[in-house]
């Protein structure tokens, strides 16, 4: 048979977790690989009531009949024996959230392929979508990477590299960078069921680390410059959100704009009744917040119902 005619559906196992990851399992289902089961992080609590709410992947899995894994830990002979028991041809792997010990990274014929959303080995780690942003990245991109013991070191399959737009957020990014996930692991999959797929070895320049995403990284800090303090509203939209207090009351910024140039006060000071608030280099003008339990508001409306007056001077966190 021509190698180009052979079969080209594999029997997959699909770890992941979040919306991205959700997306990513999309392609695959699209792509006709059969799913012989779905890993994902156990429900969590969330909303007002704390329930205990499934993963977007677990219930994109539930919808489709598939059978459901959330092991606390993947570190248990147990765990390994029942992964083997799948007789998986690959597992896909991508952003699930536990680590992958070698009984498990060895069990599929082809290994366990990671759908990254960084160009390693720049952002080797939990959050290299909202460290790329905080960092002022320009491009970014996705990976597919066979996994091995080491933090994202494996040989890379394919890369595709995007440019990370002005007002990108954390949230739109991924969206994304998970539709060109889906599509390169589905050429990739294609690729290794011909034979055809090459492995190449990561350089051993350009290596950074993106290290997860603490809750306190939220506070913005008016001593920043104001460029530093847009990146942060933009990285860390939707979690965990930048916001400051006043009066005791925390506020969240979904949306704000840099106005460089000298400062023009105290860092934290309101400088109008725009809400344009002095940093540690230029300004920061914010233009939508939510107080807690309200909805989000374009700043005009948000200061009708909370009026913060020109000449406040917002608190900066306490250094440690």
């Amino acid at each position: 048979m021509d190698t180009a005619a052979r079969k080209r559906t594999l029997d997959l196992v699909f770890m992941g977790t979040p919306p991205f990851a959700a997306t990513v399992l999309e392609a695959l289902i699209a792509a006709g690989h059969r799913i012989l089961g779905v890993y994902t992080q156990p429900p969590r609590p969330a909303g007002r009531g704390h329930r205990l709410q499934p993963s977007p992947v677990q219930s994109l899995a539930a919808a489709h009949g598939f059978s459901i894994h959330a092991p606390e830990t993947l570190q248990r002979e147990q765990a390994h024996s029942d992964f083997r028991a799948l007789g998986a041809d690959a597992a896909v792997v991508a952003a699930y959230g536990l680590i992958l010990p070698r009984p498990i990274l060895e069990a599929p014929r082809f290994g366990c392929l990671n759908v990254h959303a960084s160009l390693l080995p720049r952002w080797r780690g939990a959050a290299p979508i909202q460290r790329a942003l905080l960092a002022g990245d320009r491009v970014t991109g996705i990976t597919i990477m066979q996994m091995e013991e080491g933090l994202d070191t494996g040989p890379i399959l394919m890369k595709q590299e995007v440019p990370i737009a002005r007002e990108a957020t954390a949230a739109g990014l991924s969206a994304d960078l998970a539709m060109l996930g889906g599509r390169l692991i589905v050429a990739t999959l294609d690729a290794i069921s011909r034979g055809v797929a090459s492995f190449r070895p990561q350089p051993q320049d350009g290596i950074t680390y993106a290290r997860k995403i603490r809750r306190e990284e939220g506070r913005l800090d008016w001593r920043l410059a104001s460029t530093d303090l847009d990146r942060r509203v933009r990285a860390f939209d939707p979690w965990p959100g930048a916001y400051f207090e006043i009066g005791g009351e925390r506020i969240r910024v979904h949306a704000a704009a840099e106005l460089p140039g000298p400062a023009g006060g105290l860092p934290g000071t309101v400088l109008d009744d725009r809400l344009t608030i002095a940093c540690g280099e230029g300004a920061l003008r914010l233009a939508r917040l939510q107080r807690a339990g309200r909805a989000p508001l374009d700043a005009p409306a948000f200061l009708r119902g909370y009026p913060i007056a020109p000449g406040t001077v917002l608190p900066c966190p306490a250094t440690s």
